[in-house]
Formats: structure tokens, C-alpha cells, sequence
């Protein structure tokens, strides 16, 4: 089922989420309907909190932007051997961002129609639960690394447009002001404020 995503201006956005408990009801339930409704959004990542849950849940698909590229630019974003992941990750923690860092523009599904240049470290080591709650630590690295952190990022409270520069995010005052009001409108369901 999709599932209506909240938009810019809905407190859960800026609410650090809570913790995964393995009795939490229907857990798979709500997993599969975030894959669909990230899915129909054409999107590569969505956190709980995105769908009005305050949970430390999110799903991520980088390889539906591997898939996309061509050579140079796998070559580019992506390491050698990695074409991307589709995964579950449950209750995240970083435990270790590495120090080179890389620039590229980021978009939100709770932001529709606004992007931006974010800085973020090429790798991340992260330690999660999968969905049998078994504890995995793994390092990512390029694009997954980035859409990783972007929705970590979601259960922290922290949206991207919290990481673009002073002056780019003056340029999308007004488009953040029509999203507020609900004025702009993308081709998925969204709840605003």
C-alpha cells in the first residue's frame, strides 16, 4: 500500500526517531509499504519518519541509480565491484564517516521539485539490524554511502536542505514557502502540514 509521504513543515521531519523494537506490530508490513511507496515516487531512499513514523527505520536503493548510470560515471560515484544495494536498515548507528569528503547534488521526496549540493564523507562504516534484528556493522562507500547518510540523516531530525550552503538554501526560500502551503504538488500523495 502507499503511503502518503509528509512533506517539508511536518514536526516528525525534525523529531530525533526512536528506536526499532522487535514486537513493534506489523514491522514487515510497514517495510513493504515504504519499498512501494518509494518506489511509485521514483525515489532511492525512505526513512519512517518520511511516512509520519518516528521510527530509527529506513530502506535504501542505490542500485537503482547504478543501474541508471553509464560507465563513467559508475566509475565515478561507485566503487570497483559494488552496483549498488537494496536493503533494510533498523535502528543504524555510524560508527566511523571517513574524512575525504565529496560534493553532489541531493533531492528529497519530502522536498519534491528542489535540489541541492551537499557535502558528505565518501565512506561510512554503520552498524544496523536487518530484518530479523540481526546486528550487521558494514562499510559503505560513494553513492550508497551518500543515499545512506541522507536518510540517516531523517532520523536524526536533520533534512538535506539543513546541509546545503547559507546562499542555496536563501535561493529555495521561495519554493519552501509554496511547499509549506501545500502549493506544490507532486505526482504522489503527500500530507502536509
Amino acid at each position: 500500500m502507499k503511503l502518503p509521504i509528509f512533506a517539508y513543515g511536518n514536526n516528525v521531519l525534525k523529531t530525533k526517531a526512536e528506536a526499532v523494537t522487535p514486537d513493534f506490530p506489523n514491522l514487515n508490513e510497514l517495510i513493504d509499504n515504504m519499498w512501494e511507496t518509494m518506489e511509485k515516487a521514483n525515489g532511492c531512499g525512505l526513512a519512517a519518519p518520511q511516512v509520519g513514523k518516528s521510527l530509527r527505520l529506513f530502506v535504501a536503493d542505490s542500485k537503482v541509480l547504478y543501474d541508471v548510470m553509464n560507465e563513467d560515471e559508475r566509475a565515478e560515484l561507485f566503487e570497483p565491484n559494488d552496483t549498488g544495494i537494496r536493503r533494510v536498515f533498523i535502528n543504524p548507528q555510524i560508527k566511523n564517516l571517513s574524512e575525504e569528503q565529496w560534493e553532489e547534488a541531493e533531492g528529497c521526496l519530502s522536498l519534491p521539485f528542489l535540489s541541492g549540493k551537499v557535502a558528505r564523507s565518501w565512506s561510512v562504516e554503520l552498524s544496523y539490524q536487518n530484518e530479523q534484528f540481526e546486528t550487521i556493522t558494514e562499510t559503505f562507500s560513494g553513492m550508497t554511502a551518500r543515499v545512506i547518510l541522507h536518510e540517516y540523516d531523517h532520523l536524526e531530525g536533520i533534512l538535506y536542505i539543513d546541509r546545503v550552503k547559507p546562499l542555496a538554501k536563501k535561493l529555495m526560500q521561495s519554493k519552501l514557502q509554496k511547499l509549506l502551503k501545500g502549493n506544490l504538488v507532486p505526482a504522489y500523495a503527500m500530507k502536509f502540514k
